[in-house]
């Protein structure tokens, strides 16, 4: 599940809400969010403004 939220932030090229990921993926913005927090945690993931998210520089 990770790589595909990764991918589908990668897809977006811009910071993006947990929602518009679950819709991308056809699953729940609950399970969506527990994924980025988890990317969060490890780095992957950071939050440039409130409620959105993008892939760390280091993983773009």
């Amino acid at each position: 599940m990770e790589k595909k939220v990764l991918n589908a932030m990668k897809k977006a090229g811009k910071p993006v809400r947990p929602g518009d990921i679950a819709k991308i993926l056809g699953v729940e913005s609950k399970e969506v969010s527990k994924v980025i927090n988890s990317l969060k945690k490890k780095g992957a993931v950071i939050s440039p403004k409130r409620c959105y998210y993008s892939l760390s520089l280091s993983d773009q």
